[in-house]
C-alpha cells in the first residue's frame, strides 16, 4: 500500500453519530473481522472475541443500554470484548494449529512452560503473591517481564490487544465505505444481561457500524499539536 492510500484511509475515518438503515452485508461483516484478528497481540495468543448484533430486537435492547446514542441506531453493532481468560486455551491451539507439519521446539517449550507461568494467575489470583516478589528479586540481577503477573494485569495485557484489533476493525470497515462509532458510553451491566457476555470477558467497546446519515459527523477535527506529544530521544 503506498503511504498517501493509509493516509487517507486512516485521514477519511471519523466517529458517525448517525447511520441510515442500510444494512451491513454478511461478506463485508465476515472480511472486516478477519482483518481485525490480523492485528498483533502479546505473545499471539489472540484474547480478544466479538459479538456481531444484526437483529433489530436486540439492537433496539441496545439503545438504551447504550445511554440513547444516537449512534446506537446504527443498523451494526460489535461487541468488542478483551478475553483474559482464554490464553491458556490459547497457548494449547497455537502447537495444536501450527501453520507447518513440525511444530518447532522452541515453539512447544514456550507455550508450555513460560507462557503458562506468566499467564496463570491463578484462583483469585493467588499466584501473584509469588510472583510478584519473585519477578522482583529476579529483576535485581536481570531484565525481566515483569507483568502480567496479578489479574488486574491480566485485564490490561487483553484490552491492549484487544484495542490494536478494534482499530483494525474500524479500517477495514472503512475501506469498504462504511463508518463507524466507538462507543464507550454504555451500562455495562445492563449489557451483559442483554448480551449474556461470558462472566471474564471486558466490553471495551460497541462499535456502531453502517452508512453515514445526514450531518452524522457533529464537530470538525480536533487533534493536539504532535510536538505537545512527542519527545525525540
Amino acid at each position: 500500500m503506498l503511504p498517501e492510500t493509509l493516509h487517507a484511509l486512516i485521514s477519511s475515518r471519523r466517529a458517525v453519530r448517525r447511520f441510515t438503515p442500510e444494512p451491513v452485508p454478511d461478506d463485508v461483516i465476515r472480511h472486516c473481522l478477519e482483518l481485525a484478528t490480523l492485528a498483533p497481540s502479546s505473545c499471539n495468543l489472540q484474547p480478544w472475541s466479538f459479538q456481531v448484533i444484526r437483529s433489530p430486537e436486540l439492537l433496539q435492547k441496545l439503545h438504551p443500554v447504550c445511554l440513547g446514542q444516537s449512534a446506537a441506531r446504527a443498523p451494526l453493532i460489535i461487541a468488542v470484548l478483551a478475553r483474559p481468560d482464554t490464553w491458556k486455551a490459547s497457548c494449547a491451539q497455537i502447537i495444536s494449529d501450527w501453520p507447518e507439519p513440525q511444530v518447532p521446539t522452541a515453539i512447544k517449550r514456550f507455550y508450555s512452560g513460560p507462557a503458562p507461568f506468566q499467564y496463570n494467575q491463578g484462583r483469585f489470583g493467588w499466584r501473584s503473591l509469588y510472583k510478584v516478589p519473585m519477578l522482583a528479586l529476579m529483576g535485581l540481577r536481570k531484565a525481566v517481564m515483569r507483568s502480567p503477573s496479578t489479574p488486574g494485569e491480566m485485564r490490561i495485557w487483553a484490552v491492549k490487544s484487544t484495542a490494536l484489533a478494534a482499530q483494525n476493525l474500524m479500517l477495514a470497515f472503512q475501506s469498504h465505505g462504511y463508518a463507524t462509532c466507538p462507543m464507550e458510553g454504555f451500562d455495562e451491566r445492563r449489557l451483559r444481561r442483554t448480551l449474556t457476555l461470558p462472566k471474564a470477558a471486558i466490553p471495551i467497546m460497541l462499535l456502531a457500524v453502517g452508512k453515514p446519515g445526514e450531518r452524522a459527523v457533529y464537530n470538525p477535527r480536533l487533534r493536539f499539536p504532535l510536538e505537545q506529544l512527542t519527545q525525540w530521544l
